[in-house]
């Protein structure tokens, strides 16, 4: 059995992705917890349990993907983009650069042995 990467992405990178928007939205931008909820799409709950490291703690991101996380916070806090289409450039932002591949290695603990058996090619463009 094998994971695919959109579960990888699922279940691990969009959770840090949210997190880190989260965290970015509060402490650079000084958004309150039900603000930062609404401009993510998420409850202030789930904000608050990523800031308390409760949700998406084990998985760190690349600093290369953190730093788009920053640019894209930037573009929702002044309305120049919104969460949905910014989680989207990070997910393909990280395809791209095949950033993915760590955050598998280090959260499903060598599942993918071989991932170029399951991850597509379109990934390599």
């Amino acid at each position: 059995m094998y994971t695919l990467p959109q579960e990888i992405e699922v279940w691990y990178i969009i959770p840090a992705i949210r997190r880190e928007l989260s965290k970015d939205l509060i402490k650079r931008h000084k958004v309150t917890y039900e603000k930062t909820g609404r401009l993510l799409g998420i409850t202030k709950a789930a904000v608050s349990q990523y800031l308390s490291n409760k949700r998406a703690r084990k998985i760190k991101l690349h600093p290369k993907a953190e730093k788009e996380i920053i640019r894209s916070a930037q573009r929702i806090i002044e309305n120049k983009s919104n969460a949905v289409i910014e989680i989207q450039k990070i997910l393909k932002f990280i395809r791209k650069k095949k950033l993915h591949c760590e955050v598998c290695g280090n959260v499903i603990d060598g599942k993918l042995h071989n991932c170029r058996q399951v991850i597509p090619s379109y990934l390599d463009d």
